[in-house]
């Protein structure tokens, strides 16, 4: 797919009509298009969009964008952010607008997605052997020439599955080795040699091509800075050995590929990216940390390296999910309209932050989301809540990656409540 037909597939979205599918929107928004809505500027609080809504600060997202593209630009990485975390083209075509290197995917209909809104470099951190999936994209390696796919293999078994799938494709798929990292680790090989034995198994191949070396330090198990350090270390170590072999030599390869990086230590990647020695061909230092775009009020607010290196910037949580009260039975209790359906809940709770009435806002002093039933928040309210049924209370969440999925068109909204643009997600 070329870039000029992905940005014809994006501009398509907003021709895409407003009606039932898209929760929160506003009910006489019905029959507009996407462009026709976006244009009207549309307030979030007094504008008829309904409860539950979620929504995207469009300032946020815009730092958090530019905040990694500097990252990685001063730490000399490339950057295939995960796009499994959004699911959004849109946001996808942001990222590339902002230095990304291309878009990390974790299973073929991911790919397929972002395909389809003309992704020409794809990162799948993943093993990859389904017959119709590798198939698919060997017809689009074919069909394309600027199109780059990489994935993960872990297994002399996977290769010769991946093998048989690809018989008679043009152009061999790329693949990465990947290096467990340790015992009880999801995925990758627990031993250099067994990878040296996978990558013999590539080579004999004439359907893949030994690109380079990959794994995802977020498993490393009891993580901590000298744990993640020592297993960066031993990704890069393996590549130089490879290299030393002659295994990327022999492929006829422009660069080497050693990729790594989570939301959650990416500051460990740059450190030990840095110290890559020279190798015989240039490397490609490739970063997939994915969650940043939105952030969060919970997990990545906990985890992210910026708070040990405050120096390099901030993230921001850009997410915000608006719901009503709908019920106060008691002084200590009150129920909201957003739930399990609406909201994250797999890592943390949602958090209770602002509550609005009568167009002021004031912080949800207080309030506490105890549980979520399917749609509903139960909230334990302190004697200092101001709260009646009606009310407007916004939480913050936890988890952009199970935040995303739950909402198919994401209004974008200024400080004010301006809604400047709408997210379609495809998940």
């Amino acid at each position: 797919m070329s870039a000029g037909t992905g940005t014809e597939a994006l501009a398509r979205l907003a021709e895409d009509r407003v009606d039932h599918r898209f929760k929160g929107l506003p009910p006489d928004a019905d029959g507009l298009t996407v462009a026709e809505l976006t244009a009207q500027r549309r307030n979030l609080f007094t504008d008829g969009f309904t409860t539950p809504v979620l929504a995207l600060s469009a300032e946020r997202l815009e730092h958090n964008l530019a905040l990694m593209e500097t990252y990685a630009t001063r730490h000399g990485l490339a950057f295939a952010p995960h796009g499994k975390t959004t699911m959004a083209p849109q946001l996808f075509q942001r990222q590339i607008d902002h230095g990304a290197w291309g878009i990390t995917l974790a299973v073929p209909h991911q790919v397929r997605v972002a395909r389809a809104y003309g992704v020409q470099r794809i990162f799948l951190a993943n093993e990859l052997v389904d017959p119709a999936a590798l198939r698919w994209v060997a017809a689009q390696l074919d069909a394309d020439p600027a199109f780059r796919f990489v994935c993960y293999v872990d297994s002399v078994r996977a290769v010769e599955l991946m093998d048989a799938a690809l018989r008679g494709a043009t152009r061999p798929v790329d693949v990465v080795v990947e290096l467990a990292a340790g015992e009880g680790a999801r995925t990758g090989t627990r031993t250099e040699a067994e990878c040296a034995a996978i990558a013999d198994a590539v080579a004999a191949t004439g359907t893949l091509r030994l690109v380079g070396v990959a794994g995802y330090e977020g498993e490393v198990p009891r993580a901590d800075p000298e744990r993640v350090h020592a297993w960066l270390r031993r990704l890069v170590a393996l590549a130089a050995e490879f290299d030393k072999a002659g295994r990327f030599t022999a492929a006829g390869l422009d660069e080497i590929v050693i990729s790594a990086g989570g939301s959650a230590w990416f500051d460990a990647v740059a450190d030990v990216f840095a110290e890559i020695p020279e190798l015989s061909l240039p490397v490609l230092k490739l970063l997939r940390s994915g969650a940043y775009v939105s952030h969060d009020d919970g997990h990545y607010r906990k985890l992210t390296p910026f708070n040990r290196v405050p120096e390099e910037g901030a993230l921001e949580p850009a997410f915000r999910l608006w719901t009503q009260i709908v019920s106060r039975p008691s002084p200590e209790q009150a129920f909201a309209n957003a739930g399990k359906r609406d909201a994250a809940y797999d890592l943390d709770l949602p958090f209770a932050q602002v509550v609005r009435r009568a167009g002021a806002e004031r912080p949800a002093t207080g309030i506490e989301v105890t549980a979520l039933s399917d749609q509903h928040a139960w909230l334990r309210t302190a004697p200092e809540a101001d709260l009646e049924v009606g009310d407007w209370l916004g939480l913050g969440l936890s988890h952009p990656c199970t935040s995303f999925d739950k909402w198919q068109l994401i209004p974008v909204a200024e400080a004010d409540g301006t809604v400047v643009d709408y997210i379609r997600t495809f998940f």
